[in-house]
């Protein structure tokens, strides 16, 4: 697991009204299923709320329906035709049951068959989606400091978000299971959701169920996932590919981490295992770059720069590593220099270091003689240190500046606009840890291995299943909780034939873990997603405005 919750922010509770649900245009509305014999057998009932409104992307104005709304998913191993509970119930069918939430956006006049759809989520795990919903890709977008700095509080200004993906897709947000709005219930209900395999079989059974729900089999499908919604639509594609038969377009991954062993936070727990510091160097040496701390001579060009530091830190200070105890007094030391050079940490903090820098470390130290600490989602923040004689980071200065914003935007939004949440709790996330079963079967195996989390099987199979499937991998030079090059490394180490890599495309950007958290990262985004997206989506003949 990661050293802490990549995203995370404060549950609050308002009140607003509740609307009627009304009828996406091409889709059946979701309705509240009708009583049954089985009826005691629900623990929650389908919602759903109808809105319409319209965005500006590109300087086109775009029609939407908006859908806010629930779907009832259940455990592996739950059967639909066994009675759960009462007298006469199947002992053996799980009674748990996940009420999860979402945001759906459809455009309206765009026939369904051809119009691609995207389902997107954030990580944690744990984490609701207000994220990319209310940072990215959602119709309003709220406005934080672009500079590094804490966002002053309320007011906050929400905006047309002219980068939101409505031009190419429609949209739909996904709150995992308990976080947001969703809600989980019945017998061991953190067992039958929290946990790798459990997380991703919901996952499953919502993306099958709003496919029939709202008639989109045959749409051009994508998966989004931020985060440990990387490792989760790793799991996830696998699932739809080879277990339910269902071939997606494209598979869009930012901030990726599907190797926790690669992971620079609690690395030192794992002595011998040295990859993640090596992966880990370019972003710090990204980091001491743009704090100027890079000397001397500091090179103009970050991109050029970074080529120079992967170079070195798969070639000679990997070398180094490699030869733990057995590396000569003079060798080390030249390693420690240059490692100074490039992360702007003292050479004599590096020698007592052992060469092997973790990211607590890093964020607590870089800007150590200011009484400051550098931001762990995004380095390029920082705030006052918590505790200035601690050895790691004690918060993250990016998430203390942005979450406020983030969790009364949607909470205002949520209930004004989209008239979803009266009498309900926004829970912008939970704390899934003390239950989170991180145990996984990768494809084939049959068992789970005493080892850490590592989802790139999963990835491969699909791959491998479907040669077609497309992977496009974001990330952020300035992201200390998932390191760019870290995406990179496992990229490159799947177990696919040479020719699928070319089925794998890049981009990065001059933004940290919440890419979109700096505007032009966020213009350069939605540009490199929609461009995806429309090569991908086998829409023959492609009319304006779809």
């Amino acid at each position: 697991m990661l050293r802490k919750i990549l995203l995370a922010g404060a549950g609050l509770s308002l009140v607003a009204g509740l609307a009627l649900a009304a009828e996406p245009e091409g889709a059946p509305a979701a309705k509240k299923p009708e009583a049954s014999a089985s009826a005691d057998a629900a623990l929650f009932t389908p919602e759903s709320v109808g809105s319409d409104g319209s965005v500006t992307v590109g300087g086109q104005n775009i029609d939407y329906h908006a859908v806010a709304g629930t779907l009832i998913v259940h455990p592996k191993g739950w059967d639909d035709a066994a009675k759960a509970k009462g007298e006469g119930a199947d002992k053996s069918n799980p009674e748990a049951e996940a009420s999860m939430f979402y945001v759906a956006y459809f455009k309206k006049g765009a026939p369904s068959a051809d119009r691609p759809i995207t389902f997107i989520y954030n990580g944690g795990p744990g984490s609701s989606t207000m994220w990319l919903h209310m940072g990215a890709f959602g119709p309003r977008r709220v406005i934080t400091a672009d500079n590094g700095e804490h966002t002053p509080a309320a007011p906050y200004a929400v905006a047309n978000n002219v980068y939101s993906l409505m031009d190419v897709s429609d949209l739909v947000f996904i709150d995992a299971p308990g976080a947001g709005f969703s809600r989980i219930a019945g017998k061991d209900k953190e067992k039958a959701f929290w946990g790798v395999d459990a997380d991703a079989y919901a996952f499953t059974q919502f993306v099958t169920g709003f496919l029939s729900q709202y008639g989109r089999w045959n749409s051009p499908k994508y998966l989004f996932g931020e985060s440990y919604g990387t490792p989760r639509s790793a799991v996830l594609i696998n699932n739809l590919e080879t277990g339910q038969s269902v071939d997606f377009n494209g598979v869009i991954l930012l901030s990726q981490i599907l190797n926790f062993a690669l992971s620079v936070d609690g690395i030192e727990n794992n002595p011998g295992s040295d990859e993640g510091y090596i992966t880990a160097l370019p972003t710090y040496a990204a980091t001491a770059w743009y704090r100027n701390l890079v000397g001397p001579n500091r090179p103009a060009d970050l991109k050029l720069f970074l080529k120079e530091v992967e170079h070195f830190a798969t070639t000679d200070y990997a070398t180094a590593l490699l030869a733990g105890a057995e590396l000569p007094p003079a060798r080390r030391q030249a390693i420690a220099e240059q490692l100074a050079h490039y992360t702007g940490l003292p050479v004599d903090y590096v020698l007592r270091a052992d060469l092997r820098i973790t990211g607590g470390m890093f964020e607590k130290t870089l800007q150590a003689k200011d009484g400051l600490t550098t931001g762990r989602l995004d380095s390029r923040f920082s705030g006052p240190d918590m505790d200035p004689l601690s050895k790691e980071a004690d918060y993250d200065p990016q998430s203390a500046a942005l979450s406020s914003a983030y969790v009364t935007a949607f909470n205002d939004y949520a209930r004004r606009t989209l008239g979803y949440g009266q009498g309900k709790i926004f829970k912008p996330s939970v704390n899934v840890f003390r239950f989170w079963d991180n145990g996984h079967v990768p494809p084939g195996a049959g068992y789970t291995p005493r080892a850490m989390l590592n989802v790139m099987p999963d990835l491969a199979s699909a791959m491998k299943y479907n040669p077609s499937l497309k992977v496009l991998l974001l990330g952020g030079y300035y992201d200390l909780a998932t390191p760019y090059f870290q995406g990179w490394y496992e990229m490159h180490h799947l177990q696919i034939p040479a020719s699928l890599q070319a089925n794998i495309s890049y981009n990065y950007y001059e933004s940290g873990h919440m890419v979109y958290a700096h505007e032009a990262s966020m213009k350069a985004l939605h540009d490199d997603v929609a461009a995806f997206i429309t090569r991908t989506d086998n829409v023959r003949g492609k009319p304006a405005g779809r």
